[in-house]
């Protein structure tokens, strides 16, 4: 077993799988019974919703109404059987018709009357911000410097914003000046304060302007090289090799490079570049000669297995043992001794209608799998013995508080920490007796607009809007992948703010604002997170916000993956981005400096993440090999769905939603010519 737990992450809560099943055929539904099957065939052909096109606000509601319609447009009894809004996280339906809104965007209502579906479209407008951030320059500034202040406007739930058109002005425009752009020009020694006004809210900051006494400027290093993606440091001093107590201005000549205002160089294209510091009417140079980073390799397949007509979710591989969950009611088992030629056994079947995540304990005793769907509306989770690997048995089951399905789960020493698909909470199960597993704690988000959905059918309520799909516990500290409100961390035993698996407390939020990122009408959110050194990577989900899982037609994905830097554990900050062009990210591991995950229909990546990192990755040359894991013979013909890629002892294991579990390794080195340069 290596020293560290990783694990994956899934995509398909069971609010989300409601709206999938509502996109289902009628003939893939639940079946009808006997006394259903006796009844007349229904007459509806078409159904009405009123009103079909509507505005909207974030915490507002609206009453709709349906109709079923014969062939000849006559309006018939049959009432709705239920009724549905699409994205799930952006609102919510009551089987009255009544929608709740919590998020803007393009909102799809749905009411199923007989075997057809009507429909209503609803616009959602943004809210007004709730403040702007404005922050200062990190020192004085010289008189005739210039500083460009970033203004970041802010929904109430704290989600940024770019739309805002904002309107600068200095309160001493003798000491400084600001334009339209909210650039600053000190202008002589003093104080001012700086405003951004926009949408009836101001944000403001101070400025200090101070006289430029320095008699020169250097820059170290004079000259240097490094290769794409690397981050050089630049540092200014006075020309006696003083420290400026001023701000310095930093640019760079040349296109394919980006400097902070920290001095941290970072380039994208192989070339030359001039760096130059500035501190009022004084400045410097230095060059910095950049080479392509050189570092792809070519992957081997070693093996595969694909049962058949299954779609596939989460994977775990320790000793020589791998578990596959289906998207169904399996769990499929192999014997990895020798790669090649995977041994399988008799699947694990339990009561579900899909197994997401499946892990086990360091010893490779006590396996845990997770629930959506099952047919006596008892989800949660189920413990295995696994000390026969290759036979597991049903030791225990917990489903007391989270009956309504669980997507993700993570061990940690005696501790389950898992999501409620039911009420978007975080809960803790504590199973030092694992045939008597316990409840020891559950903690959830406040800031999203939520509301109790009933379900269909008398299956229970759920709460709307609100949507946890990833943990990941590292000493002491839980990483949560929290959809809509973004990454939030917890002590669960660090210190840092006195908490423990019995009672966590919230460190710090990083909320991303999704409508902005992808645009309005898709099912987006914060889906996979993996803490790594002094970074945590946030991997996005952005699924259509209604769609057929059973269809063979292909299903379009988008999202990154966000780097924030959390040396600053209480206050987070975005320092990179990997966008694999027209592609969806997923699961994500890193290991010995190097990043592996499915990147859904871009298949499984590995990518060079040593070093400092800045700026987007996928552009820099940082990635050493991909994989197309599609197959002809896949659920999907040729189309990769790649969930997860997790390496283990020289290989990596690719589990792949159509393709099943793909067995590859790195080969040789690729020499670096113009046609595996980044695309720009």
């Amino acid at each position: 077993m290596p020293s560290f737990q990783p694990r994956q992450t899934a995509f398909l809560g069971s609010a989300l799988f409601c709206v999938l099943f509502l996109a289902l055929p009628v003939t893939a539904q639940k079946p009808l019974e006997p006394e259903e099957q006796s009844k007349e065939p229904s007459k509806v052909v078409s159904v009405e919703v009123t009103p079909s096109q509507s505005t909207a606000a974030i915490g507002g509601k609206l009453q709709f109404k349906a109709v079923g319609k014969d062939a000849d447009g006559n309006v018939l009894p049959d009432p709705p059987k239920y009724w549905y809004a699409a994205p799930f996280d952006a609102a919510g339906a009551g089987q009255n018709g009544e929608v709740s809104f919590f998020q803007p965007g393009e909102i799809t209502v749905g009411a199923l009357i007989g075997k057809k579906i009507g429909y209503a479209h609803i616009t959602v407008t943004k809210p007004h911000i709730a403040r702007i951030d404005l922050a200062a320059p990190s020192a004085p500034l010289t008189a005739g410097a210039s500083h460009r202040l970033i203004a970041v406007p802010r929904n109430p739930s704290g989600d940024p914003r770019s739309d805002i058109a904002l309107i600068w002005s200095s309160e001493n425009m003798k000491v400084a000046t600001v334009d339209a752009a909210g650039l600053v020009h000190a202008v002589k020694p003093g104080k001012t304060r700086i405003r951004a006004t926009g949408d009836g809210v101001t944000g403001e900051t101070s400025v200090e302007v101070v006289k430029n006494a320095m008699s020169g400027l250097s820059i170290t290093p004079v000259s240097t090289s490094a290769k794409t993606g690397d981050t050089v440091h630049f540092i200014a001093k006075n020309r006696n090799g003083a420290s400026i107590p001023a701000e310095i201005a930093w640019s760079v000549e040349g296109t394919g490079a980006q400097i902070g205002p920290d001095g941290g160089f970072v380039a994208e294209k192989p070339g030359t570049y001039t760096v130059i510091g500035a501190v009022g009417d004084r400045q410097a140079s230095a060059s910095v000669v950049v080479a392509p980073r050189d570092i792809a390799r070519e992957l081997q397949v070693v093996g595969h297995v694909m049962p058949p007509d299954e779609q596939f979710a989460e994977e775990w591989i320790w000793d020589h043992y791998a578990y596959l969950s289906a998207i169904s009611d399996k769990l499929y088992i192999f014997d990895i001794s020798d790669p090649a030629h995977p041994q399988s056994a008799d699947p694990l079947k339990v009561d579900a209608r899909l197994i997401n995540d499946v892990s086990v304990t360091p010893d490779g005793k006590i396996g845990v799998i997770t629930r959506e769907g099952a047919s006596n509306r008892k989800n949660g989770i189920v413990f295995l013995d696994t000390s026969d690997a290759m036979h597991p048995k049903v030791l225990s089951e917990y489903t007391a508080t989270v009956t309504g399905g669980v997507h993700s789960a993570y061990i940690n020493s005696h501790y389950v920490y898992l999501t409620d698909d039911a009420t978007g909470s975080l809960r803790v199960i504590d199973f030092v007796d694992v045939k008597n597993p316990k409840e020891v704690a559950r903690w959830q988000v406040e800031s999203s607009g939520q509301m109790q959905v009933s379900l269909p059918d008398g299956a229970g309520v759920e709460t709307a809007g609100r949507y946890l799909h990833d943990v990941q516990v590292i000493d002491g500290l839980a990483y949560l992948a929290y959809w809509r409100d973004g990454a939030v961390i917890l002590d669960v035993g660090n210190g840092i703010k006195g908490g423990s698996p019995e009672h966590p407390q919230l460190v710090s939020n990083y909320r991303f604002n999704y409508d902005e990122l992808f645009g309005s009408g898709w099912l987006a959110g914060s889906h996979a997170v993996y803490r790594y050194k002094n970074y945590l990577f946030v991997g996005d989900e952005v699924f259509p916000a209604v769609f057929s899982l059973a269809s063979k037609e292909r299903i379009p994905v988008r999202g990154i993956v966000h780097v924030l830097d959390v040396s600053d554990i209480q206050h987070p900050r975005e320092v990179a981005t990997y966008s694999v062009p027209e592609a969806g990210s997923h699961n994500i591991w890193v290991v010995d400096d190097m990043l592996y995950m499915g990147y859904y229909n871009g298949g499984a990546r590995v990518l060079d993440v040593s070093g400092e990192l800045r700026g987007e990755l996928y552009n820099q040359g940082r990635e050493i090999a991909h994989f197309w894991s599609g197959d002809s013979k896949g659920y999907r013909s040729n189309l990769p769905f790649a969930w997860g890629a997790y390496p283990y002892k020289g290989n990596i294991y690719v589990n792949d939603v159509h393709g099943g579990l793909w067995i590859v390794k790195l080969g040789n080195h690729k020499a670096y010519t113009a046609a595996t340069e980044p695309p720009r």
